[in-house]
């Protein structure tokens, strides 16, 4: 068996890749995908270029290394901005925001709607309906508001 590798060492490569693209099906996170590729394309120079197995190892390396590389520029230049860590607090997303009051805030409290729910507003001071207003934080489970400025 060892006659064999060493007479037809990219077999031994192709064979290698092979079983890593195998494994990678099972696995799926993605490091045995790019190890599977440099190994095929191992075999392919080893069975153009003859080269001891010094250089295949070292072939092997760099070309994994160049893959890797290569998908990860792929990568972050596809990902787009991550959100931020308000994923369940629907409240902290909307800081920063635009509404219109549709009804008047009396002693500075009353209610806006976002979408299809209500949230309860609470600003300084009263405010009539139709008002443009930005909110600023959150109290609790209300909205702090202040008059916007519209552009």
């Amino acid at each position: 068996m060892m006659t064999l590798i060493l007479a037809h060492p990219h077999v031994f490569w192709l064979c290698l890749g092979g079983l890593l693209l195998a494994a990678e099906m099972l696995g799926g996170n993605g490091f045995l995908l790019w190890s599977g590729v440099a190994a095929v394309a191992t075999g392919l120079l080893a069975w153009l270029l003859p080269m001891g197995w010094e250089w295949q190892g070292v072939s092997f390396a760099l070309l994994m290394l160049v893959a890797v590389w290569l998908w990860w520029r792929w990568l972050s230049r596809r990902a787009g901005p991550r959100p931020d860590n308000a994923l369940n607090q629907r409240g902290h997303q909307l800081v920063g925001q635009r509404f219109t009051l549709t009804q008047t805030l009396v002693n500075g409290r009353g209610q806006i709607t976002v979408g299809d729910s209500v949230w309860p507003v609470v600003a300084d001071s009263d405010l009539p309906a139709g008002t443009a207003v930005e909110v600023v934080a959150i109290d609790g489970i209300r909205l702090r508001v202040k008059t916007s400025q519209t552009r």
